[in-house]
């Protein structure tokens, strides 16, 4: 049957293919036995999960091999939409010949990006995104009966939604894997504050750690800060690490500074930074090519770095030719 038949309205094409193959032939779905278990030479675990938010529940079998941990056989009966089917189904088949903490790192996202067709184009739209996450809860279920211990010593210590069950991790991920710039486009992902809306600032009926406007500006800062290192701080250069610092001098040099002094037959090499007083930043500089014992270089040049460097990431810089 074709994705066409299972999904009505525009959102269909917005579903793989291997969505909607699963949604209409799990691989998995079944029960598994004690008799089968014993026949396996493993033992046979249960658990269930449930999302109260939308009434899905899914009960995961695992056959495991206790003398190697190897999980054996895996599958899966559930009461939900398709995709939620989808996503448990090639959840099961995932854990297959995973020792048990093997499979416990598997995470939503995994199985979403299992489930795509393009290697860049999402398996589900994005206001399914949560779907999956019940598939990642039920693994964290089976791993503490089998390890006989309580789930929360498993589970991410940093919720953000308690409705949706959305960790920071996973909110940190899907900004970064998607490119996201709004708060609207972290609730289609993962449904993190479509519920209560607690999570998404402060103000709500419940005082939350994390907050999702917040949880985005700081990835936003870091984003941007890696794709342009030379604009990393410009009020806050001093506060850097060195090592930031440095990378950030080093990618205004590349850019700005190099090339142009490459014209001349002349270079320069960062050799040093420091800070010093007052929250200078003292940039030491050594002159390569044309530029090593030109006349020039002591005034009119090292203006020219320094000027460059003080316009692109602080006044604070002062530069030295050593």
């Amino acid at each position: 049957m074709a994705k066409t038949d299972l999904i009505g309205g525009e959102l269909w094409e917005q579903y793989s293919e291997k969505v909607a193959d699963r949604m209409n032939n799990p691989r998995n779905f079944g029960e598994l036995t004690e008799a089968e278990a014993q026949k396996l030479g493993g033992r046979l675990v249960i658990a269930n999960e449930g999302a109260e938010s939308c009434g899905d529940t899914v009960r995961l079998y695992w056959i495991v091999d206790e003398k190697t941990d190897t999980i054996k056989k895996a599958t899966f009966k559930s009461f939900g939409c398709g995709t939620a089917i989808a996503a448990t189904d090639m959840m099961a088949e995932m854990c297959v010949g995973k020792t048990v903490d093997e499979a416990a790192k598997i995470t939503n996202l995994d199985v979403e990006h299992a489930l795509r067709d393009e290697e860049d184009k999402a398996a589900v739209p994005p206001q399914k995104m949560h779907c999956s996450v019940m598939a990642y809860e039920v693994i964290k279920r089976a791993t503490s009966i089998y390890r006989n211990v309580d789930i929360s010593t498993l589970e991410e210590a940093d919720i953000v939604c308690e409705c949706a069950r959305v960790t920071l991790q996973t909110i940190e991920d899907v900004i970064r894997i998607n490119d996201l710039k709004t708060v609207e486009e972290i609730s289609d992902y993962t449904k993190a504050g479509v519920f209560c809306k607690s999570c998404i600032q402060p103000g709500g009926h419940e005082k939350r750690k994390y907050y999702l406007v917040d949880i985005l500006a700081r990835v936003r800062a870091e984003i941007e800060s890696e794709r342009h290192p030379e604009k990393a701080l410009v009020d806050d250069f001093s506060k850097l690490s060195v090592v930031k610092q440095i990378k950030a001098i080093e990618a205004v040099l590349d850019e700005h500074v190099r090339p142009a002094l490459a014209r001349d037959g002349g270079g320069v090499e960062l050799e040093d930074v420091q800070s010093v007083e007052d929250g200078l930043v003292k940039v030491s500089l050594c002159y390569q090519g044309a530029c090593k014992g030109c006349a020039g270089s002591a005034a009119g040049t090292l203006t020219f770095v320094e000027q460059t460097l003080r316009m692109k990431l602080s006044d604070k810089i002062r530069g030295v030719v050593v």
